[in-house]
């Protein structure tokens, strides 16, 4: 008798080809050290309220009062939550049609997009664009949203760093690409070194492999350190002359624990070149205008530590229109819903 459809010898082989370590053979072989009665500190899943970390307070306020809008119209509202909370929740509220059950914009909410924008702005000291901003259920789904759109199958190859977090290579094997590694240097606090990059792709082209884009963590995951501006002006040139999609993984950008090195965005770095004009001709080329870049940030992560509420945003820098609204924002539609995005212990501005 053939297999079933949900047998191991049936089920999509990319599926079998996805490990994923921070919830895979480690994580399952320490449940199971549990229910024999032994003490796990569970170290290898970025999971700081598991390990003691208290909640922010300000935000679960606001949160249980928008899941819970009745208790706004209690007489004693204001002897369980602080009044600035209160008008937090009034004003999130204020910007729905229906409240956090309803459907909203697949890119989300516009009011909390423009939020984001402008925390952006600040962060950056250069505009955004509240309609180039995609608000995610975490920043893992709106990895593994682009990584779809990007993937189309084996011969397509992602960059990704060496060591990683292991979303990249369990999304690629999933999604049926080619994961082509590039290592960082630990004697040079986990540098990139371009040599390296073009080693890297050029023996996945030999491979017959077609490398579409290139990962970069900054701050590093697991390594912890802040890329520098040469490194990120290296990266840059990289993408242009190799014709790659840069997706920049910067969810860890509070949590910097050392004062050589700041954390500089990718998409700052972008906008300073296009506005410094012997900057872009020391560049040698028009980068500015051309490189392709999806950057990532969440709430779920970070100094938050909100792994259990997701909350996150892509933002697109270069990219077509008619690319972020008629297949990206078609891919999201698939998947409507309504993420409570909100700007973190009082706002985005504390960052």
């Amino acid at each position: 008798m053939p297999p079933k459809p949900l047998d191991y010898e049936s089920i999509n082989e990319n599926v079998k080809k996805a490990q994923y370590a921070v919830r895979g053979e480690l994580y399952l072989r320490a449940s199971e050290l549990q229910k024999e009665g032994k003490k796990i500190i569970f170290t290898n899943v970025g999971n700081p309220h598991a390990l003691g970390q208290k909640p922010l307070s300000f935000p679960r306020q606001v949160v249980a009062l928008c899941q819970a809008p009745f208790l706004l119209d209690d007489p004693n509202v204001g002897l369980l939550f602080p009044t600035d909370a209160i008008a937090r929740a009034k004003h999130y509220l204020s910007l729905t049609s229906g409240g956090l059950g309803a459907y909203s914009d697949s890119r989300g909410i516009p009011g909390i997009r423009k939020e984001v924008a402008d925390f952006i702005h600040r962060r950056d000291a250069y505009p955004s664009d509240p309609e180039l901003i995609y608000l995610t259920d975490g920043a893992s789904k709106g990895v593994m949203q682009i990584l779809n759109t990007i993937i189309g199958g084996l011969g397509d190859g992602i960059l990704v760093p060496v060591p990683q977090y292991p979303l990249y290579s369990a999304t690629i094997a999933l999604l049926g690409g080619s994961l082509v590694p590039y290592y960082l240097e630990e004697t040079e606090n986990w540098g990139l070194n371009t040599n390296e990059l073009r080693r890297s792709v050029s023996q996945a082209r030999y491979n017959g492999i077609n490398v579409k884009a290139m990962v970069i963590i900054n701050p590093g995951n697991p390594t912890g350190q802040c890329l520098s501006e040469a490194n990120l002006r290296d990266v840059l040139r990289f993408c242009y002359e190799e014709n790659l999609v840069l997706l920049g993984d910067e969810v860890y950008q509070q949590n910097i624990y050392q004062d050589e090195r700041p954390f500089i965005s990718a998409k700052k770095l972008i906008l300073y070149i296009s506005t410094h004009k012997k900057v872009l001709m020391d560049l040698g080329s028009p980068l500015s205008k051309e490189v392709q870049l999806i950057s990532f940030h969440t709430v779920s992560k970070g100094y938050w530590g909100e792994c259990g509420q997701r909350g996150g945003y892509f933002e697109m820098t270069n990219i077509p229109p008619e690319v972020c609204l008629d297949f990206i924002l078609h891919l999201l539609s698939f998947k409507l819903r309504f993420l409570a995005m909100f700007r973190m212990h009082k706002n985005w501005s504390t960052l």
